[in-house]
């Protein structure tokens, strides 16, 4: 008896071991879109410069709910999560449109869990529903609910999380009573504004950060109905890697509130638009930010 619960004890360490980050280094995961990719690096970068330690990038995880997963189970120490989308996504509660409240209700529903969510970087990267500029202009297109005023009849085109989203399609269909000639158009996300550029929808919901929005000369309405809670851009922490790594805390204060929206859409445009590689990207942001 004693032998057999010796090798299950010692299983139960192999398969948490195989199922978290190594306890040597620090992993830090992204989602599957470019401006993650860029957030994961300038976090990884920051933090190998701070605390002189190996850092693991997981990038293209995959949408929201996986990168959840992974950095609950231990998988990955970090990601950078937004605000509104673990209040609706993740923790299923109803949005809210005050940032300060929708911090609050994240952390408080993450700290369970075993996550703690630190201090946002700053952006705030809420949807954007997107036309082409010649058709705000042509239609006189400023905010959302001028969509069903203009005597058009629109295309739509959303990513697939959209479609299932709490804050996300119905929601939007709802709040602005919008009809659409045809049934959206469900696509992966990096194929959005290519559908929009090439005159195959009308309407798209991107993010407010999307570099190729202004390289394409396209426009971003205003949410005029206060539809779409806020969407701070913040790291999640899984609680085991603070204990690994007491600086760890620290180091990610100091990037708080350092990017801006204007900085990130940059930082997007520079990778998706100029084709730069991300990590020199990140790297540049951290330097010209004497981080």
């Amino acid at each position: 008896m004693m032998r057999r619960a010796l090798i299950l004890a010692l299983s139960c360490l192999l398969l948490a071991a195989c199922g978290s980050a190594p306890q040597h280094k620090l992993v830090v995961g992204s989602k599957n879109f470019t401006e993650q990719i860029i957030l994961s690096d300038i976090l990884a970068q920051h933090v190998e410069t701070r605390l002189g330690i190996t850092v693991e990038r997981r990038p293209y995880l995959g949408g929201t709910l996986i990168a959840h997963e992974a950095v609950k189970t231990g998988e990955i120490d970090l990601y950078v999560e937004y605000t509104g989308t673990a209040l609706t996504a993740v923790l299923n509660q109803e949005p809210s449109s005050d940032p300060a409240e929708v911090l609050a209700r994240v952390r408080a529903g993450y700290a369970p869990l075993g996550l703690e969510v630190t201090e946002p970087l700053g952006f705030n990267n809420t949807f954007a529903i997107v036309v082409r500029g010649e058709d705000a202009k042509k239609y006189n297109l400023h905010n959302i609910s001028d969509l069903m005023h203009s005597g058009k009849e629109w295309r739509a085109g959303f990513g697939y999380e959209f479609k299932e989203r709490p804050d996300g399609f119905a929601g939007l269909v709802k709040t602005y009573q919008l009809r659409f000639t045809a049934a959206p158009r469900f696509m992966e996300l990096g194929l959005l504004y290519r559908a929009l550029e090439q005159n195959q929808v009308d309407v798209v919901a991107g993010s407010a950060t999307d570099g190729v929005i202004e390289a394409l000369g396209m426009v971003v309405l205003e949410d005029d109905r206060h539809y779409f809670p806020p969407y701070e851009a913040a790291p999640v922490v899984n609680q085991r890697a603070f204990e690994r790594f007491p600086q760890l805390r620290e180091a990610l204060h100091a990037l708080a509130g350092k990017i801006t929206e204007d900085e990130m859409r940059r930082m997007n445009h520079a990778v998706d638009g100029e084709h730069r590689d991300a990590g020199q990207v990140a790297r540049d942001f951290l330097t010209a930010e004497k981080l």
